[in-house]
C-alpha cells in the first residue's frame, strides 16, 4: 500500500506522494487514475517527493497525466510539510524547473522563490520569434514562462469572462507548442490584481501559484503595477514580489488529510 497526503493552497488541491522511502514509480496512467474525482481521490496536480541534492526533489503531474516542471502552490504546501518534519525554516528544493528556495514567512504563511521568469519566446516556449509582451492574438495577451508556459489577458472585468470556454481556446493555441496556462486579470487598485485561471491539462482552478507569478510579471512589464502585488484568486489571496533573485510567492497552505492507497486501487490504475 502507498501513503499519500491531500493538501491545498487556496483551493488549488494536490495529492502528495512521499516516495523517499519507497521504490514505487508513478506513471502517467497512475496519475490520471488518482486524479479522477469519483474513481480516485481527485487533484489539480499530483506531487511526488523524492530524495535530491537539496532537502527534496519534487515532480509534478497534471490531472490529465502530463507533467509540469513547476507548481507553485504545491511547492509551498510541501515546503510547509517538510519544515514541520525537519524543524527547518529554510529549504532547498529541486524541481525540473530548477532549484527553489522556500522559507517560513510567519503567521502561517510560506514563501517560495519560483526563480526568474522566462521572457524570451524560445524559453517560454512559443512557436516562433515574436515580442512576448503583446502576442499577435486578439486581446494582445502577454506570454511568460515560469517553468511552464503562460498566456495572460488583462481585461476590463475578469469575473465576466466565461473561463470554461475561453481557457481551452487559448490553451491549445498554435503559438504554444506545449499548450499554455491561461489567465484573465484586471486591476482592482494600485498593485492589486483580480485574476482567474485556466490550467493547462487541468481546467478551471481556484488558484495557481505559477499563474499568479506570471500575471504579476506581465503586469509589471506592461507598467500596470509595480513588482510587488497582491493577487486575489477564486480561492483566496497570494502576494507576489518580483525581486532581483527571482519571483517570490507567499500565501497560506493546508494539509487536509493523510491516507493510504490500497493495493486493489493501485492495481486497477496500473493496468
Amino acid at each position: 500500500m502507498l501513503p499519500f497526503m491531500k493538501m491545498h493552497g487556496l483551493g488549488n488541491d494536490f495529492v502528495v506522494v512521499d516516495a523517499r522511502a519507497t521504490d514505487i514509480q508513478i506513471t502517467a496512467a497512475m496519475a490520471k487514475g488518482i486524479a479522477h474525482r469519483r474513481f480516485g481521490i481527485g487533484f489539480d496536480q499530483l506531487a511526488v517527493i523524492t530524495s535530491g541534492s537539496g532537502d527534496a526533489h519534487l515532480t509534478f503531474y497534471n490531472a490529465d497525466g502530463s507533467t509540469s516542471a513547476a507548481c507553485g502552490n504545491a511547492t509551498r504546501c510541501i515546503a510547509r510539510h517538510l519544515m514541520e518534519e525537519t524543524g527547518k525554516d529554510r529549504l532547498h528544493l529541486t524541481t525540473d524547473r530548477g532549484d527553489l528556495v522556500a522559507v517560513e514567512a510567519g503567521d502561517g504563511l510560506t514563501s517560495v522563490n519560483m526563480g526568474h521568469p522566462q521572457l524570451e519566446w524560445d524559453e517560454i516556449p512559443l512557436a516562433e520569434a515574436m515580442d512576448t509582451l503583446e502576442l499577435p492574438i486578439e486581446g494582445a495577451p502577454t506570454a511568460t514562462g515560469m517553468g511552464n508556459p503562460h498566456c495572460t489577458f488583462f481585461v476590463e472585468d475578469a469575473e465576466l469572462i466565461p473561463l470554461a470556454e475561453f481557457g481551452p481556446r487559448y490553451e491549445h493555441h498554435p503559438l504554444y507548442p506545449q499548450r499554455t496556462n491561461v489567465q484573465v486579470a484586471h486591476l482592482v487598485g494600485p498593485d492589486h490584481i483580480r485574476m482567474r485561471v485556466w490550467e493547462r491539462g487541468v481546467g478551471v482552478t481556484l488558484a495557481s501559484g505559477s499563474s499568479s507569478c506570471a500575471t504579476a510579471v506581465a503586469a509589471a512589464r506592461k507598467g500596470l503595477t509595480g513588482r510587488k502585488v497582491r493577487i486575489d484568486l477564486d480561492g483566496g489571496t497570494l502576494w507576489i514580489d518580483w525581486r532581483d533573485d527571482g519571483v517570490w510567492m507567499t500565501g497560506p497552505t493546508m494539509h487536509v488529510a493523510s491516507g493510504t492507497f490500497t493495493q486493489q486501487f493501485l492495481e486497477s490504475i496500473s493496468q
